[in-house]
């Protein structure tokens, strides 16, 4: 499937200084030049406007370097493993709000940093819906039933996870924007293993939804009523119900409790960004795909209650 990403070219970028611009310049005399037809040029092509919000999910496992050097050695594939069990997970609990994605998309908009990554979205409750799900695949490996002699090799781990929601870009094969740029700063600033959102996130929420809050008794066709999900979406994998929005408000399954807590602002340059402190509580059944006699029903928290600063 294809991503709307805007891609910014490097050979069009270069097009246009060698039309505006010269590569080297030696003169026995240094003159600042004028640079204003360029940087007109520049803005009319970048239009920095017309570039994208995407929802950033980061996720980055804590005290990495804790531990052994043979353990670290095979940490990189068990979050590969983890990564791609939540991608089927994703697929089979929210078709419908994932119908626009496949396993090659997701992968293709993935920065992966060997012990976590980021990844892209189109809207933040995409990425709330994959960090859920893989906190739970965490939760089934740490509790010995995901690969259990691995467990008992590599020990159990934790992970911390930074929703952020701003412009992204892609330019020669890889993707840039405030969007990362600030999700990596929100994820460095916490120790204490949470999910952080950032104020645009918060606002999307408050917008879509009435606010976070209502995580717990949203149903699938709240879901379905936002704004995004409106347009040119197919209603008919609305007949493949959700694993965590249920038809009707309940509270005994599905994302049980949410609560939200403003903890701080990091600075970025010039800006001041609101950081949120987000804590879920979720309910799902799972299915043992190699023996689907054996479910399970298990309750995780995504992220948790330290309002600690950031």
């Amino acid at each position: 499937m294809k991503s709307n990403i805007k891609h910014v070219s490097h050979d069009d970028i270069k097009k246009i200084l060698d039309n505006k611009d010269k590569r080297v310049i030696f003169e026995k005399t240094n003159i600042i030049p004028d640079h204003r037809h360029l940087y007109r040029e520049l803005k009319s092509f970048i239009s920095y406007e017309r570039i994208s919000r995407k929802a950033v999910l980061g996720i980055d496992m804590f005290q990495y370097s804790s531990y052994g050097e043979f353990e670290q050695t095979l940490i990189p594939f068990l979050f590969r493993t983890m990564f791609e069990a939540t991608i089927k997970q994703c697929f089979e609990n929210h078709s419908f709000i994932f119908q626009r994605y496949d396993a090659e998309r997701i992968e293709r908009n993935f920065i992966s940093t060997g012990d976590g990554g980021f990844l892209l979205f189109d809207n933040p409750l995409q990425s709330l819906l994959f960090a859920c799900n893989f906190a739970m695949v965490l939760r089934v490996y740490n509790a010995y039933h995901f690969y259990p002699r691995l467990r008992r090799i590599i020990g159990g781990i934790n992970m911390r996870y930074a929703i952020t929601y701003d412009k992204v870009y892609n330019y020669n094969k890889n993707f840039y924007g405030r969007g990362i740029i600030n999700n990596a700063r929100i994820l460095i600033k916490d120790d204490l293993n949470r999910c952080l959102i950032d104020e645009h996130v918060h606002s999307w929420f408050t917008t879509n939804l009435d606010g976070v809050e209502n995580l717990q008794i949203a149903t699938l066709d709240d879901i379905a009523n936002i704004f995004e999900f409106s347009r040119d979406y197919d209603r008919s994998f609305l007949e493949n119900g959700d694993e965590l929005f249920e038809n009707e408000p309940s509270r005994k399954y599905g994302i049980i409790n949410s609560d939200i807590l403003k903890i701080g602002n990091i600075k970025s340059k010039e800006a001041s960004i609101s950081v949120y402190n987000l804590h879920l509580q979720v309910t799902i059944k799972l299915v043992n795909d190699d023996e689907p006699s054996q479910t399970r029903l298990i309750t995780v928290s995504l992220g948790n209650l330290n309002t600690t600063g950031i």
